[in-house]
């Protein structure tokens, strides 16, 4: 865990609970967007602003990732309902500014964007600071409006941010200076503590899904030269044809397919590895292929290429190359790359390490898919 750097002035002591007895992901991206807003030298700061920070900050997990954020979220809800509404064409792996500029423009004429904003900013704004509260102990001490309440907490001392205005979407805080410029001078080691709290808390939302640490951020260019260069040595002796159209594959237009998508495994493991064309790469995108469709097709093209590595000394020789990086674990190596497998004992082993995490895909969401030509 992040410790927080020790203040003369500041009850740091407080602000390590911010996140304590947490049920909702509310805190973490609210907190977030704040130190994100003072990063940026900002001290007055529209709800408005932090909350299209906290949709654009959680975009990935819930677009590209497909992570649950809590058991009825509205965030996620509002993610989902943008990622799907026909009027608008935002990408998963959108870029941050471009999800910003979206909210604050083309966003701002929808009705049920514009409402659940809105009904995002009805607890959290109060509810983070509750640790610096003492005079709002108790379910009843939060009974009253958005003002009552903003002004039940502005009776307090040494808090991190006031309100100065409750109006909607336009309400404002403004950060204390003391907490300006601890935030400000901190900014790197609160992130960190952000990310170590977000990571803890999706944990326990996504129990079985792999690689949440690589699942906070937008994905990120892969280097896969090794295996390219191996699909292209076995090219040059063997005639090998994408799975999904039958298209005959060429080293100039080869593109290398995960089967159960990157942003589910986040690992480039080779066993779910396998050459296509670039275009059919691309219609393919972000989804699972039909399993009784592909999976017979996919393990052939795999069994094609297991026997040419042990039959051509240089196809070996790539291979050895791309197990460095790409098996990494010795049980999978034995199960389907030492020598002497038959094609049923090499179907079988792939199918128990692959079906579980494209089972396990399935279920958070990821789209069935069949190529159109």
């Amino acid at each position: 865990m992040t410790n927080l750097p020790p203040s003369s002035t500041l009850d740091i002591g407080r602000l390590s609970r911010l996140f304590d007895n947490m049920s909702e992901c509310y805190k973490l991206f609210w907190f977030n967007a704040i130190v994100d807003e003072v990063s940026q030298g900002n001290q007055k700061i529209t709800y408005d602003n932090l909350i299209n920070d906290m949709i654009a900050e959680a975009w990935y997990m819930v677009s590209e990732y497909k992570l649950n954020l809590g058991p009825s979220d509205g965030l996620e809800f509002l993610i989902r309902y943008i990622q799907d509404a026909p009027d608008f064409s935002l990408k998963s792996s959108e870029k941050k500014t471009d999800i910003i500029y979206f909210l604050q423009t083309d966003a701002t004429t929808d009705k049920t964007i514009q409402t659940q904003k809105r009904n995002l900013t009805l607890n959290v704004p109060y509810l983070l600071q509750a640790p610096f509260l003492d005079n709002l102990k108790g379910a009843k001490a939060w009974k009253g409006n958005q003002q009552t309440i903003a002004d039940k907490i502005n009776q307090n001392q040494r808090i991190i941010y006031y309100f100065t205005r409750i109006k909607g979407l336009e309400s404002e805080i403004e950060i204390t200076p003391d907490w300006f410029d601890y935030i400000t001078k901190n900014q790197a080691i609160l992130k960190g503590w952000i990310r170590y709290n977000m990571i803890e808390y999706l944990q326990r939302r996504n129990p079985n899904v792999p690689g949440i640490i690589n699942k906070l951020e937008p994905p990120q260019a892969r280097n896969l030269g090794k295996m390219q260069n191996y699909w292209k040595t076995v090219l040059a002796v063997e005639e090998v044809r994408e799975i999904y159209g039958n298209n005959l594959i060429t080293p100039k237009d080869l593109s290398i397919d995960h089967f159960v998508p990157w942003s589910y495994v986040t690992h480039d493991e080779f066993w779910n590895l396998s050459p296509t064309t670039k275009s059919v790469n691309s219609s393919k995108s972000n989804n699972l292929p039909i399993w009784e469709r592909y999976f017979p097709k996919f393990s052939d093209l795999h069994y094609q290429a297991y026997e040419a590595t042990w039959k051509h000394d240089k196809i070996h020789e790539a291979f050895e190359k791309c197990r460095k990086e790409h098996i990494n674990s010795d049980d999978t190596y034995m199960k389907l790359y030492r020598q002497g497998l038959s094609k049923a004992d090499f179907t079988g082993n792939l199918c128990e390490i692959l079906y579980p995490v494209y089972q396990s895909a399935h279920t958070m969401g990821f789209k069935e898919w069949k190529y159109e030509e």
